[in-house]
């Protein structure tokens, strides 16, 4: 069932990155209990949410808070991603649930942190990451910061943080029987994300110029290139084996291995390439007998990367109710994640279960129902 199997998690529905680390945990075979506001309308589409129970909570009515007590009690942790102090207006305060049951994970899903001058601010992804020192390094030289969609901020310094952050805490939980709050701030995130970075900036290998350094697309042999039929290929031939490899390829002299790191040569190798990968098309190019050496791939489409025999060999992609979606990833060898599900569907039967392991009988749950705090 997964290496995750026997943790139950409390999930307040929330947007992005606190329920995609609900869905990481999910995947690997946690029960991820969702608690969704009654009526609220839902996408017709939300991959982040699969494999979930749900639960049709209303949190203002105090009813329905104690609902959610009731169930952290019984649970190993909970996450949420409001912005500081509305689970604390809602008489769900870490104090709170931690006071009920001292070995829960309280996981904090925010873009600013909890505290900080802009800890109460709105924002978004692109913010975070702007004020991370992630953006400005995204890009072309001479040209504006280009944001790679929300990947950095919301799901790789936010969601997939707070997962690694959640099964830290539950194992730390486990051992000690102490639980604790875990504070994942997506700036926090994103500047974890950078560290490398921060190593090259630090020996002076990594300009703050924007499109110059090896890995932002200045390096010739770190780009990406149009080809003969319009579609584009990457090219990543750091190594210099890889690179002799890639000179071989594009039919090129050979002593061009002695500037390889040479930036002076950079923008001129760079237009040289251009030309060259024009020639061919991009299947071609990857079909060359040097290319698996060459560091070359095909850039894809969403829909081409789930067609491609890579992908479909490793089923890197899972179709659920006719929707291709990423499968779960990584993969265990003793304890490997199930196939996704979608959220359950017999909502009542389920709800009807959940508030009975807390104490509530065939009345009570009645009589919420009908004043509208569970759905």
């Amino acid at each position: 069932m997964g290496a995750l199997d026997g943790i139950r998690i409390i999930e307040i529905a929330g947007l992005g990155p606190a329920p995609f680390a609900g869905m990481m945990l999910a995947d690997h075979g946690a029960q991820v209990i969702r608690i969704e506001q009654p009526g609220k309308p839902g996408w017709d589409v939300d991959i982040l949410s699969r494999s979930r129970d749900v639960l049709q909570v209303n949190l203002k009515a105090p009813e329905g808070r104690d609902i959610v007590r009731r169930l952290a009690a019984k649970s190993h942790g909970l996450i949420e991603g409001f912005r500081p102090g509305v689970m604390e207006r809602l008489g769900l305060a870490p104090e709170v649930l931690l006071g009920d049951n001292p070995a829960l994970v309280y996981g904090r899903m925010t873009g600013w942190g909890q505290n900080g001058p802009y800890a109460h601010a709105a924002g978004h992804d692109i913010n975070y990451i702007a004020m991370a020192g992630a953006l400005a390094h995204m890009g072309r030289q001479g040209e504006k910061p280009t944001p790679p969609i929300n990947l950095v901020g919301d799901f790789g310094g936010g969601g997939m943080l707070l997962a690694f952050g959640m099964v830290t805490a539950l194992l730390s939980a486990c051992r000690t029987g102490v639980g604790q709050v875990v504070d994942c701030a997506m700036v926090d995130g994103t500047a974890l994300l950078m560290a490398m970075t921060w190593s090259l900036k630090a020996t002076q290998e990594w300009s703050d110029e924007r499109g110059s350094n090896l890995l932002d697309t200045g390096a010739h042999f770190y780009e990406v290139y149009e080809c003969a039929d319009g579609n584009y290929i990457s090219v990543a031939a750091i190594e210099p084996q890889f690179y002799a490899a890639l000179l071989r390829v594009l039919e090129m002299d050979a002593a061009l291995r002695e500037t390889q790191m040479d930036r002076s040569h950079w923008p001129e190798m760079k237009a040289r390439f251009a030309a060259r990968f024009k020639d061919r098309s991009a299947e071609e190019w990857c079909a060359h007998p040097e290319a698996a050496e060459s560091c070359l791939a095909p850039v894809l489409t969403m829909s081409e990367a789930a067609r491609h025999p890579h992908n479909v060999a490793r089923s890197t992609f899972t179709e659920l109710a006719g929707v291709i979606q990423p499968s779960p990833a990584p993969r265990f060898s003793a304890t490997p994640a199930a196939a996704p599900r979608a959220s359950d569907d017999d909502r009542l039967t389920l709800s009807s279960a959940l508030l009975r392991e807390v104490g509530l009988e065939h009345d009570a749950i009645h009589r919420l129902q009908l004043g509208g705090v569970i759905g």
